[in-house]
């Protein structure tokens, strides 16, 4: 080398892979005078750049500092290596992907981004008529677009993703061939006359139109008040006018779901603040490239939204148009829109044509599809912003596969989640090289029937294939029965390597310390409808310390009996009538007189009377069924947690009095609710409130927490379970904590509730 030149070999980790990493790498470069190349690997961002050493420290601190606003960069090794001669009039260039890293043992690490919402530059070429993209559906450029859809496997490279069918045009290839262009390797490139088309079906499949007049005739039916199935970035969604009452409940009808809310696609900012409240973060969360469906409080003015969009909800969930095609509808139909998954209720949903045409043909009176193949399906995430941030409670598009570091190293491990709200999970382990990062796969759903069984088993292949592993350990629920359970025990037979069965409210609470990097021990409050305990009982409302890969039981809800098990889920009167035949017996029955008929109620007491079909349980999510019934409330259900919804929404906040709830001097602590129960019974026969009925229930869920927690003699708590997906209960337990001197964990980037879950049985699973 000439004195004062080196030649540096760099790696890039992270999700640096369908960001515009390449070309910045290649501007940055050349901006500083240094020659050399970038490639991507399987795994890694690879560079050699040679230069005067100034400019050699510069580069390397803007790859750490000015990366593209997508990229994620976890690491940059720096080597310095001999220089090359005669390379001077080569310049920088970006070459051609190579396969697989130096060290053929280190399988690939999470480099691809999720999902992105269309940025603002693409937004308005769309909406420009002097654009030669002008109103065309799969714009795209290297800040936005499909992603984790569309690749089959890494490097991330056009012939590697669903667009490879598609043969770039002239002007396409000379924007992808231009490092000045925005879209100078955007592999999803495309425009109208090389890229994806648009068809209209009629319910049996048949065409009827095609690109600009199926968007049109789609919005015209739209705008009449029926049903199009469309084609999403990540699979089909079912749409439908939200002002049109008819429709809405003709939508509920057919989809099969009479109450749980739908989500709600609004065309812009200004139009959500017609519905609702919404402050600066959530607009920026809204407008975000996640662009998840965000709860935010509906305005009390009355509105054209019709009620059967969430009925009696005071939340509404609303995202706005992630998609080139969702910004093009939405103007064309110029109306508010439910935008659901899909899906017949409780079934996976639909991502090619021909299964939509099938499956949701009956929902559906046409269907706006495309040609640009789904690879792996990707539903909308759901979000809020509370008191910490923006807390995920479906992490979906927008959000997966992006990677959770976790802080020691460790084998490669697979997780198989839970049975409801199914996520499933991969550690890619290294050894002692580098820490374990999880992968976190899209939401599957409940596994509660053969359809949604096989996209759990593709959602497992998927991430086995993709990141080229063998795992060497297997996680899974401690639930013997449950689909998730007896896939994972099939396949760890099948790689002959251990499978570690994680209880359900410990992998609660150790996904929430893995988002944390703790290794407690920690106090976790694991709050939710069911979980297998192991000791006979069916667990929920536990109080459990929890330090590296163990736990103890500090504290539980004392147990009640469920008359026809599982079937009290959908039945809270079910719930009310076991707690109270815990406290008196046959007397129950003259409380219970209004939920049954005669012979039901005589059935269901010799049930508990022999204590047979009645599994014991000391779950908080059949407390607040049962309390919810007690006060007055939904007595039958059409789906989990929506006794508990109701008794949430039904709270007057002002209320500051509370039940009480006792607690057994020795441990594990038994927080006996009988004497709350009795004080509900007496005010419900006094006249008073539900408001405040349920104010007090959630006062005295608060106080029970801090008194375990000041039992406990641990100053870390985390509160998890799906119980705390309740926003009133959530931040009263969280302010009586910190108020108090705890340190509170709460879920973040990944769910309370049961889409965590897999992210815990791997921290355990590492630990053990």
């Amino acid at each position: 080398c000439p004195p004062r030149v080196r030649r540096l070999a760099i790696e890039v980790r992270g999700v640096v892979q369908g960001v515009g990493f390449r070309p910045f790498v290649y501007s940055t470069a050349r901006g500083k005078g240094l020659i050399g190349w970038v490639t991507n690997e399987a795994d890694t961002v690879r560079i050699e750049v040679q230069g005067e050493r100034p400019a050699l420290d510069a580069f390397v601190e803007a790859l750490k500092q000015e990366h593209p606003p997508r990229a994620q960069v976890d690491a940059v090794a720096v080597t310095e290596v001999p220089c090359e001669e005669d390379i001077a009039s080569v310049g920088f260039e970006i070459r051609l992907s190579g396969t697989a890293s130096g060290d053929e043992s280190i399988a690939p690490r999470p480099t691809i981004p999720a999902d992105l919402a269309t940025c603002a530059e693409c937004l308005e070429e769309i909406g420009d008529p002097a654009e030669r993209r002008h109103g065309y559906a799969f714009t795209n450029c290297t800040n936005c677009g499909p992603r984790w859809s569309i690749v089959r496997s890494v490097p991330y490279d056009r012939p590697a993703t669903s667009m490879a069918r598609f043969e770039m045009c002239a002007e396409c290839r000379a924007e992808y061939d231009d490092p000045s262009d925005r879209r100078f390797h955007a592999q999803p490139i495309a425009c109208p006359a090389c890229g994806p088309r648009l068809s209209l079906l009629d319910h049996s499949g048949r065409e009827t139109a095609d690109e600009r007049e199926a968007l049109d005739r789609a919005a015209e039916f739209l705008r009449s008040g029926r049903i199009v199935a469309m084609k999403g970035i990540g699979g089909f969604q079912l749409l439908v006018d939200a002002t049109d009452a008819e429709a809405v409940a003709r939508l509920r009808e057919r989809k099969r779901r009479p109450d749980r809310p739908f989500a709600l696609m609004l065309a812009s900012l200004d139009i959500v603040r017609r519905y609702c409240e919404l402050t600066d973060e959530e607009a920026r969360v809204l407008a975000s490239p996640e662009a998840p469906i965000l709860l935010l409080r509906r305005l009390a003015l009355q509105t054209d939204m019709a009620d059967g969009v969430a009925p009696g909800n005071p939340t509404l969930g609303v995202m706005l148009p992630c998609t080139p095609l969702h910004h093009l509808l939405a103007k064309a139909v110029d109306r508010p829109m439910v935008c659901t998954s899909g899906n017949l209720s409780e079934e996976p949903m639909a991502t090619t044509t021909d299964d939509a045409v099938r499956r949701l043909g009956p929902i559906a009176d046409a269907v706006l599809t495309h040609d640009r193949p789904i690879v792996r399906p990707i539903d909308d995430s759901v979000a809020r912003v509370g008191p910490d941030g923006l807390q995920v409670l479906r992490r979906a598009r927008g959000f997966a596969p992006l990677p959770i570091d976790l802080s020691i190293p460790g084998p490669t491990i697979l997780a198989f989640g839970g049975h409801l709200k199914n996520t499933v999970a991969l550690a890619l382990g290294s050894g002692e090289a580098r820490p374990l990062q999880v992968v976190l796969g899209s939401h599957v759903g409940d596994l509660d029937n053969t359809l949604s069984v096989e996209v759990h088993r593709r959602a497992i292949r998927d991430l086995v294939d993709f990141f080229q592993v063998v795992p060497e350990m297997v996680a899974c629920d401690a639930h013997p029965d449950y689909a998730s359970t007896r896939e994972a025990e099939s396949a760890a037979a099948g790689w002959q390597v251990p499978l570690v069965r994680v209880q359900h409210h410990h992998a609660h609470v150790a996904a929430c310390m893995a988002e944390h990097s703790l290794d407690g021990p920690v106090l976790g409050f694991a709050w939710d409808g069911t979980g297998y305990g192991g000791d006979g009982t069916v667990w929920g409302g536990e109080a459990l310390i929890c330090e590296g890969a163990d736990f103890t039981r500090a504290a539980h809800l004392r147990t009640f009996m469920l008359p026809g098990g599982d079937r009290a889920v959908r039945e809270p009167r079910r719930s009310a009538l076991g707690l109270l035949f815990e406290i008196f017996a046959e007397e129950a029955a003259r409380y219970a007189g209004d939920w049954f008929d005669e012979s039901e109620l005589a059935t269901l007491l010799a049930v508990l009377r022999r204590s047979l079909h009645a599994p014991r349980t000391s779950s908080m999510g059949r407390l607040f069924d049962a309390m919810a019934a007690i006060c007055g409330l939904s007595t039958t259900t059409s789906f989990e947690g929506q006794a508990a919804m109701a008794l949430e929404f039904a709270a007057d906040e002002a209320e500051t009095r509370t039940y009480p709830i006792p607690l057994s001097e020795t441990g594990p602590i038994v927080a006996d609710w009988e004497p709350m129960a009795r004080a509900a019974l007496a005010d419900r026969a006094a006249g008073e409130s539900i408001g405040a009925m349920s104010g007090r229930f959630h006062n005295a869920l608060a106080d029970m927490a801090l008194a375990v927690a000041r039992r406990s003699g641990c100053g870390q708590i985390v509160l998890t379970g799906g119980c705390f997906q309740n926003r009133l209960l959530g931040d009263r337990v969280r302010i009586r904590l910190l108020k108090s001197g705890f340190t509170v964990y709460t879920h973040r980037r990944v769910p309370p509730g049961d889409g965590g879950i897999a992210l815990g049985q791997v921290f355990v699973a590492a630990r053990k």
